[in-house]
């Protein structure tokens, strides 16, 4: 198919098409002039797939381009999955704040949080490094009765998570776990935050009114 064809197909402009090739989010077209290329199916699938990460995950196009990557990794079995998931820890929206005390005290009480879970976490997970940097914001916030509720917190995400790999468990092969794991955690991140707010405004109505 032509690039109008695709631009149909998939919802996507043409422009914004290109710039996705440009930026290596997506494949070139094979040439067949100098000015045409033909797509594919797998063009149109690559395209929804982007705007998905994009639109709705809420990802910055270079974020975007290493989730890709890492799907289209040639590894293989548990190396690939966890190396795609480790693509989908977003980085810390904090930021400016260097108490070095105040940083190391948060890792150490996420620490303690992990083992009190029985979760097996690495000294280097970006998720670790990420919930400290929240939980030191927290607290030089002055919000200490949300920090105070970590196990609550944990709790919950232990759950969701037990879902998560039970869904990734289920695909049939390393590529499809591979997908699952970066789909459920930027997608269901997406989805988590949107019910947290149907339940937040159900439990205020309860609440309040």
């Amino acid at each position: 198919m032509r690039i109008a064809e695709l631009s149909r197909l998939s919802g996507v402009p043409a422009p914004t098409i290109k710039y996705y090739v440009r930026e290596s989010l997506l494949a070139p077209g094979e040439r067949t002039s100098h000015n045409q290329a033909q797509y594919d199916e797998r063009h149109v699938d690559r395209l929804r797939l982007i705007r998905a990460l994009l639109e709705v995950g809420g990802l910055s196009v270079a974020a975007a381009r290493d989730v890709l990557a890492a799907l289209d990794s040639p590894e293989t079995g548990r190396h690939k999955v966890l190396h795609a998931a480790r693509r989908t820890v977003a980085p810390s929206r904090v930021g400016g704040h260097q108490d070095v005390a105040g940083r190391r005290e948060a890792v150490a009480e996420i620490r303690a949080l992990a083992e009190r879970q029985g979760w097996q976490v690495s000294e280097q997970s970006p998720a670790l490094t990420a919930a400290a940097e929240v939980l030191d914001a927290l607290r030089r916030l002055d919000q200490d009765d949300f920090a105070d509720q970590l196990d609550a917190y944990a709790r919950a995400a232990d759950a969701v998570a037990a879902t998560d790999l039970e869904i990734v468990r289920k695909r049939p092969d390393t590529d499809a776990m591979t997908e699952a794991v970066v789909l459920g955690n930027i997608l269901g991140d997406a989805l988590l935050a949107a019910l947290r707010r149907l339940a937040q405004t159900h439990r205020s109505a309860e609440l309040f009114d």
